[in-house]
């Protein structure tokens, strides 16, 4: 019987597997109270979808940010770190109510602020970096540095 060789990043394996819990149990626990008597704050997370590749020359970044608008995303490259920070606001309606008809109220909306830094494995040339914002896609090119060549030496070794 043969068998196929399946080759796995174990930490990329268990981030899926946290990432997927940990966004079942916010959605389940935090997005969806029916009411709010002591007017709480709730919290909320957003996470963005985000893609990163590489190739001999540069890096490509890819952030999926639908209703976000240009304005409100900042892109910061510094010592081979890339620092995305992003925002989307909740647009705000206010209604008046007759106390004895409560309604309830649930959104599944993301409303927040994201912020997230990725490094690199290899020096990158911010400089020539460019960014592209195009139907909530965020696209960011970044190359990366021409290796510096040394000349090999053989060195000879004196004895005292």
């Amino acid at each position: 019987m043969k068998h196929d060789l399946m080759i796995r990043e174990p930490e990329l394996y268990f981030d899926s597997i946290h990432n997927e819990l940990n966004n079942f149990l916010r959605d389940t626990f935090l997005s969806h109270s029916i009411a709010n008597p002591l007017n709480i704050k709730k919290i909320s997370t957003w996470r963005p979808a985000i893609e990163v590749s590489q190739c001999d020359k540069n890096y490509k970044v890819k952030v999926q940010l639908p209703g976000v608008k240009k304005d409100d995303i900042e892109v910061e490259l510094d010592n081979d770190f890339l620092t995305l920070t992003a925002e989307i606001q909740e647009e705000k309606e206010e209604k008046e109510e007759d106390k004895k008809n409560l309604r309830y109220h649930t959104s599944e909306f993301r409303y927040g602020k994201y912020k997230r830094t990725i490094s690199f494995d290899q020096p990158i040339n911010a400089n020539e970096a460019t960014a592209e914002y195009k139907n909530g896609l965020l696209t960011i090119k970044i190359p990366k540095k021409e290796p510096k060549h040394t000349e090999n030496k053989k060195l000879t070794i004196i004895e005292k």
